[in-house]
């Protein structure tokens, strides 16, 4: 059953909870909520063992949207959460999200272990060129209803997807789904600022254990992020998966993060 949890602002945010044991707070990337078949997979096979908490981003699903955005407010929204997961959590990141729960453990002493998949930072020339303002290009389409364009060039320019898999993309029943959440791609590139730059400074000041994984399959850039931010947040520890590209299966990951947490 899903129970709301009002941010700092007041924005409701809903989340489910599953399982008995400590608390493990799943955040998910672009497009998804609580729902995600691959973040539900991972609830389910963390829940032996966990209480986990699956909630769904400002924007999305049954959560509230107050604006104006800020990535403070998400940082709020997770620490909501927490708060009525029983006031402190481990916490697991995907892409984005992955990004996002960095931002949120260098701020946050709630979160007491961290665990990332492939956040997609760009630390050298092998990541795709973004501009510096595509939060703010990205808005002012969505402002525009332009959110099919929206959708096109966060595929385009910051997942990689060639541009002759469009039409195809356009013509899947997915699309109108992936165009109805197209606002939050901008709360996206927010979390990740200008140009997905390593946010050095704040990860170096990470206190928590911190667990990086990358899959063997995704892209060079992807790989030199994980190890970027390994090198940069202190006694953090990477793994990287064989055979798993950037949509990661639950079944690789699953056992990753329960050797993990249950160290913890």
């Amino acid at each position: 059953m899903s129970t709301v949890a009002a941010s700092a602002d007041g924005t409701p945010i809903v989340f489910e909870r599953c399982g008995s044991g400590p608390a493990v707070v799943l955040v998910q990337g672009a497009f998804a909520d609580r729902s995600d078949p691959t973040m539900a997979a991972v609830a389910a096979g963390l829940s032996r063992w966990f209480t986990v908490y699956a909630y769904d981003r400002r924007g999305r699903g049954d959560s509230g949207d107050t604006a104006p955005y800020a990535v403070e407010r998400e940082v709020e929204d997770l620490a909501a959460v927490i708060g009525a997961a029983g006031g402190t959590a481990m916490v697991f990141g995907g892409s984005s999200g992955a990004a996002l729960a960095l931002e949120a453990a260098a701020v946050m002493s709630a979160v007491t272990h961290l665990a990332v998949w492939e956040p997609p930072y760009h630390v050298d020339d092998s990541a795709p060129p973004l501009p510096g303002d595509f939060a703010g290009q990205l808005g002012a389409l969505v402002a525009a209803g332009r959110r099919g364009e929206v959708v096109e060039r966060f595929m385009v320019e910051a997942a990689e997807v060639p541009v002759s898999m469009l039409d195809a993309m356009r013509g899947h029943p997915s699309w109108a789904a992936m165009e109805a959440v197209a606002h939050t791609l901008v709360y996206e590139a927010a979390v990740l600022g200008p140009g997905n730059a390593l946010p050095a400074a704040r990860l170096a000041g990470l206190t928590q254990p911190t667990l990086v994984l990358n899959g063997g399959e995704s892209p060079a850039w992807m790989a030199n992020a994980g190890a970027a931010v390994v090198a940069t947040v202190p006694g953090a520890v990477r793994r990287v998966l064989p055979g798993q590209a950037h949509n990661v299966a639950p079944e690789a990951l699953v056992p990753e993060l329960l050797e993990f947490f249950v160290a913890a």
